[in-house]
């Protein structure tokens, strides 16, 4: 029989409260407000750096957590919010690994444990969060794994559960905390969503059967839907959420499939500029719903503009959490 989280769902839905309850309810296919993605300042251009995209920012008294901060994007990322005075809660997935990359930077790090595969861990990395910062001005959602074999966790795809679920909850346990400072949520996509198997997110067949050697496009066109369906439940609250691509950037993400790079790939310290940019900047401010490429609105497929299938992906993805 085929994996069907819609069905198993309608078992939860008696004991289960409404996911973000804090945050308007509206309709499925309600449009996101008409905006554009303001123009950068200039020399934010593609290849420009994560430390010329935060150029001449105060982040003193900002607190911002960032998943897999102990190498390439998510590291460069912590880094450079830290160096610009922000407070930067790091994760990573060992204690060790945590520690060291939050000792390596300059300024205030904090690193958590979080193993994104874990629901529980994702639930006790909320807590200490908690614990650590009653708000939170932005939440970028950074790490993630790219596999070369099928692999499962608890019968569904690795890569979804990691890259998609994994952020879906830490966001659902923090979410008042972003709201309570009118913060962001920034969900690190990929151009690789356009690779995705036909039909985008394959509701019937989330064990991987069939398309699993697509597995890592489909989980980025989960993030980007789930950015999408969040923005949606978002507004009218100050909050924002906003998914971005940092372009194919060197990083140790490919070690199980043969660290196979382009000679164009960028460096970490380009591919965080846009995540950064996107987290802190006060040109975005306000900016709610957009897809950012290289500062800028990024080319999409129609299904990650799918506002329907945004929905549905949300429905399901809050049942798979809670089981």
């Amino acid at each position: 029989m085929p994996f069907n989280p819609d069905r198993r769902r309608l078992l939860q839905i008696g004991a289960s409260a409404s996911l973000f309850s804090l945050v308007p309810s509206l309709s499925a296919r309600a449009a996101l407000p008409a905006s554009t993605v303001p123009v950068p300042p200039p020399g934010l251009v593609a290849g420009a750096s994560a430390e010329r995209a935060t150029a001449g920012l105060d982040l003193r008294g900002r607190t911002v957590l960032v998943t897999g901060c102990n190498s390439g994007i998510g590291l460069e990322t912590m880094r450079v919010l830290a160096l610009r005075g922000a407070h930067v809660i790091g994760t990573a997935r060992s204690p060790d690994k945590g520690r060291q990359a939050c000792a390596a930077v300059t300024g205030r790090a904090t690193p958590v444990v979080l193993d994104l595969a874990d629901f529980a861990s994702v639930r006790a990395c909320a807590a200490q969060v908690r614990r650590l910062a009653p708000r939170l001005d932005a939440l970028v959602c950074n790490a993630g794994i790219v596999l070369g074999d099928w692999q499962q966790v608890n019968g569904v795809e690795r890569q979804f559960v990691v890259n998609h679920l994994g952020h879906h909850l830490l966001v659902e346990q923090l979410l008042d905390t972003v709201v309570a400072a009118r913060g962001r949520v920034v969900v690190v996509g990929s151009g690789s969503h356009r690779q995705a198997p036909a039909g985008g997110i394959q509701f019937e067949r989330l064990s991987g059967e069939g398309w699993h050697a697509r597995g890592y496009a489909h989980s980025k066109l989960a993030n980007g839907l789930f950015s999408l369906e969040l923005a949606r439940r978002l507004q009218g609250t100050g909050a924002t959420s906003n998914c971005v691509t940092p372009g194919h950037t060197r990083t140790a993400i490919l070690r199980s499939t043969g660290n196979d790079y382009r000679d164009d790939a960028r460096t970490p310290a380009q591919g965080a500029a846009t995540p950064c940019y996107a987290a802190v900047h006060p040109v975005l401010a306000g900016v709610n719903g957009r897809y950012l490429a290289d500062f800028r609105a990024g080319e999409q497929s129609a299904e990650q503009r799918d506002a329907a299938m945004a929905a549905r992906l949300w429905r399901v993805s809050a049942g798979l959490v809670r089981s």
